[in-house]
């Protein structure tokens, strides 16, 4: 606690009696401290100096190289070879072969058949039929009805409440209102209607019709017909085909091959960019009757990092030479026999005995009785009851809680003025004149004239005159060109590119980073303040007493005693430390 109490003294005094610090830097490696103290007389020597010290540093130059490469190239050379093509020639055969021609011949039978021929008859009669008109007649009547009218009305009403700052007290007031409740009733009224209603009456008559009743009458008569008798006969014929033969030979190839190899090869190093800062001089003050050490410029400059190998797989090509197993299919001609069979057709007259059935109506007299049904319209006077809902508004008192706050620290009266809206149903009678229409039936009678059709059959004679034909197969000789296919070997060259592989040597350049060792020199100061002359910062406070037993002793600088028994001019001992 009493070195945390005495560090704001100690920042006090350090803005007090600061002592002037020259920095040097040089490839932001190095440190400069000076040591002197604040006061330094003009004619004394003084006890810090500037050594000369020779520093060797590491450059890397890029410089190029030119060497060889082995590349491989393949070339493509032109080589001619020997072929042979099949080319499918057609050529044509004369054959002679027996065609069956059908003639056909038409002729003519006459043949006499009876038809039974309608004959059509129109009659008219009047039939007298009674039709119900309906009559409608449209009336009037006053309904009364009774509407509920809302009335509203505004009343303002002054409500008194009370203020408090700034503690604030909650309390609750019940507000009595009025709220309009609507009541619906049910009634119930007799409507009289009348209703139309369809009586049916079924009735019977007797109806004479004509019917014509077919007679079937059996027949038999005899037909000579041609029928073309199918006769195979064997024949042969040379067919010629070709196949293909396959037939195995061997080829050599070029193939382009090659293997992966891991090769080593030396890269520059990347460049980086570091600062350095340019050696000082030392310029005589004045004021202060000392020298003071200027440090130099600072400037960046890029250097280049020490090369690295880097391992890296190279592909080299090859060419060599496979044997490789080859088919190739070359065509036959081949010439067999094939027998086949012809089928010609051969006329062969037969007779057939057909049976028919002749058709003929005879008229037949009959009669039936017929059901129809006649409608009339019967009034029936109904009744039906009929609900309907009035409503009516029914005032109901409610109450409510307000919740308002008073502050009880000042009291301030205060007052408002509410306004709300009551609303009264009041009953208002009103008339409606409502139109409704009623409907009679009217009897009309009506005459209208039916026509109705009789048929009659009356035989009739007629004769057809009938077309057939006959078919009749003539043999006839003819004659036609087959054509059939051979293959012509027809020699042919033909050039083929064949792959070979070429290396050589190709020149190329590289760069390489070469080290070299640079020696600089470089200002250095050394030496410390002498027992006595620092004064307050010398050694009273700063030249560690007080200040090294405030910050609890061992500190780096020039007075804690960097050598057992020397001063700031021991530089070897103080290079650990910076000074």
């Amino acid at each position: 606690m009493r070195r945390l109490l005495t560090l704001p003294m100690m920042v006090a005094l350090l803005a007090l009696f600061s002592a002037r610090v020259a920095d040097a830097a040089y490839s932001s490696a190095i440190s400069y401290q000076n040591c002197e103290g604040s006061v330094v007389n003009c004619c004394e020597v003084p006890a810090c100096h500037t050594v000369m010290k020779t520093v060797r540093r590491v450059v890397h130059e890029p410089q190029q190289f030119t060497g060889t490469k082995l590349v491989h190239e393949t070339v493509y050379e032109d080589q001619v070879r020997n072929g042979v093509r099949y080319v499918p020639e057609t050529n044509y055969r004369e054959v002679s072969y027996t065609v069956n021609r059908v003639v056909r011949e038409t002729r003519q039978a006459t043949r006499s058949y009876t038809v039974m021929k309608p004959v059509y008859e129109t009659h008219t009669k009047q039939v007298a039929y009674t039709v119900r008109k309906p009559v409608y007649e449209t009336h009037q009547k006053v309904v009364n009805y009774t509407v509920m009218k809302p009335v509203y009305e505004t009343h303002q009403k002054v409500i008194n409440y009370t203020v408090s700052k700034p503690v604030y007290e909650t309390r609750e007031k019940v507000i009595n209102y009025t709220v309009m409740k609507p009541v619906q009733e049910t009634h119930q009224k007799v409507i009289n209607y009348t209703v139309s209603k369809p009586v049916y009456e079924t009735h019977e008559k007797v109806v004479n019709y004509t019917v014509l009743k077919p007679v079937q009458e059996v027949r038999e008569r005899v037909i000579n017909y041609t029928v073309m008798v199918p006769v195979q006969e064997t024949r042969e014929r040379e067919v010629f085909y070709t196949t293909t033969k396959p037939v195995n030979y061997t080829r050599t190839i070029k193939v382009n091959t090659g293997k992966w190899e891991t090769q080593i090869e030396e890269v520059a190093g990347p460049m980086i960019r570091r600062t350095v800062r340019e050696p000082g001089r030392w310029v005589f003050n004045e004021s202060t009757c000392r020298n003071e050490y200027c440090p130099g410029e600072t400037r960046v400059e890029c250097v280049q990092c020490p090369p690295k190998k880097i391992c890296k797989k190279v592909w080299i090509p090859s060419c060599e030479d496979r044997v490789i197993n080859c088919v190739r299919y070359e065509k036959e001609v081949t010439k067999k026999v094939v027998p086949y069979t012809v089928c010609k057709m051969v006329p062969e007259c037969r007779t057939k005995t057909c049976t028919y059935t002749v058709c003929k109506t005879v008229p037949e007299c009959r009669s039936k009785t017929v059901t129809y049904t006649t409608c009339r319209i019967v009034c029936e006077p109904r009744s039906r009851t009929v609900c309907y809902t009035t409503c009516k508004m029914v005032p109901e008192c409610r109450q409510k809680t307000c919740t308002y706050t008073v502050c009880r620290m000042v009291c301030e009266p205060r007052s408002k003025v509410c306004t709300y809206t009551t609303c009264k149903m009041v009953p208002e009678c009103r008339q409606k004149t409502c139109t409704y229409t009623t409907c009679r039936i009217v009897c009309e009678q009506r005459v209208k004239d039916v026509c109705y059709t009789t048929c009659k059959m009356v035989p009739e004679c007629k004769t057809q005159v009938c077309n057939y034909t006959v078919c009749k197969v003539v043999p006839e000789c003819a004659k036609k060109l087959v054509p059939y296919t051979t293959c012509k070997a027809v020699p042919y060259t033909y050039n083929v590119k064949v792959a070979r592989c070429i290396t050589k040597e190709v020149p190329y350049t590289y760069t390489r980073c070469v080290a070299r060792v640079v020696c600089e020199e470089v200002p250095v100061t050394v030496g410390c303040p002498v027992s006595g002359r620092g004064g307050l910062l010398g050694s009273g406070l700063f030249g560690g007493g007080l200040l090294k037993k405030i910050l609890g002793g061992a500190g780096c600088g020039c007075g804690n005693g960097c050598g057992a028994s020397a001063g700031c001019g021991a530089a070897s001992a103080c290079d650990s430390c910076g000074c």
